[in-house]
């Protein structure tokens, strides 16, 4: 807890950088080091799924991140991603459901990723494979290519797609029930997830060449695919109060955090930042049960011990400069 402009919102962040390798607000290191610094380092020691961990970060201006857990080094920071999951909330999350599809399909992508880790690389194999097929398109329209030398790429993407629309659909039939639970425990409606789009086939990518000849990019796949999130049978980017789409966030976290735990795995650290400003009491106490439920560790931020729905196992205090456990 502490005032607005504390900090609250910066030990979430290193909490985030040392259990994922990066910042939830940007992805450009340097704007995690303080002003008028050279360098930061993040050091966390704690346990995961019954085994002690300790994790350090360190970045400097002009160098690439380092990271160490448990003192032995790793390639590279983003690795700790995979090993220790993480699921933040932050005011700006709301552009999951309100922003367009590519906020979306980034966020179900990340969420497949950490769901099913052996489909991970599926998003980014198509998207190298559709980023040829578009430079062989443009070569191709500007007479430095020939039809056929297009063609590789052409049923390369038409493959990864139909792979990566299995994933995702797959993702998102598993994810709704769990979704329409937690939405409806927080009186949101009953709420939906449907996925958006149908996988290409080569046939249908060589129908429409001269129209992707002529825009110069591939006008068919999943790439241009989206994930409807409604409630009531409403599509909350369109017809969604700021409130509910508040709720349809937590509930979107909330599910995976479910999922995740009922997989077997160890349950995922929530980082939880100025989410009970909207939530009325009813919600809140709705709420610190899910987090029961769910179990792990939870951290949510608040400016005052009055405004947290339930005694929290432990009170931190946080100041300018400083945090300590509250008394």
């Amino acid at each position: 807890m502490g005032p607005n402009g504390a900090g609250k919102t910066n030990l979430l962040e290193s909490l985030h950088m040392a259990a994922q390798g990066f910042s939830p607000r940007t992805r450009v290191d340097a704007q995690v080091i303080r002003f008028g610094e050279e360098g930061a380092r993040v050091s966390v020691e704690g346990e995961h799924g019954g085994s002690p961990v300790a994790v350090e970060v360190t970045l400097r201006l002009g160098e690439a991140k380092r990271a160490r857990l448990n003192g032995a080094p790793l390639r590279a920071a983003e690795e700790l991603r995979s090993m220790m999951p993480t699921l933040v909330f932050t005011p700006d999350r709301l552009a999951v459901i309100k922003g367009g599809p590519a906020v979306r399909r980034a966020y179900f992508d990340r969420v497949l990723g950490r769901l099913f880790p052996s489909r991970a690389a599926t998003s980014i194999e198509y998207a190298a494979a559709l980023a040829q097929r578009n430079g062989a398109l443009r070569r191709l329209a500007a007479g430095h290519l020939t039809q056929e030398a297009l063609e590789p790429w052409t049923h390369r993407v038409a493959e990864l797609g139909t792979e990566l629309v299995a994933a995702r659909s797959e993702l998102v039939e598993l994810l709704s029930p769990a979704f329409a639970e937690v939405a409806s425990e927080l009186r949101l409606g009953a709420g939906e997830l449907r996925y958006v789009g149908e996988h290409p086939t080569a046939a249908e990518l060589e129908h429409r060449l001269e129209q992707d000849l002529a825009r110069g990019s591939t006008g068919l796949g999943p790439h241009l695919h989206d994930v409807a999130v409604t409630a009531g049978g409403r599509d909350l980017r369109s017809f969604g109060s700021q409130g509910e789409q508040r709720l349809a966030v937590l509930s979107l976290l909330l599910a995976e955090a479910e999922l995740l735990a009922k997989r077997g795995e160890p349950s995922p650290l929530l980082l939880l930042d100025d989410v009970l400003s909207e939530l009325d009491p009813e919600r809140r106490l709705i709420l610190a049960g899910r987090l029961r439920q769910v179990g792990g560790q939870a951290l949510l931020t608040a400016t005052t011990a009055e405004a947290l729905p339930i005694a929290p196992d432990e009170l931190v205090e946080v100041r300018p400069g400083h945090a300590r456990r509250a008394v």
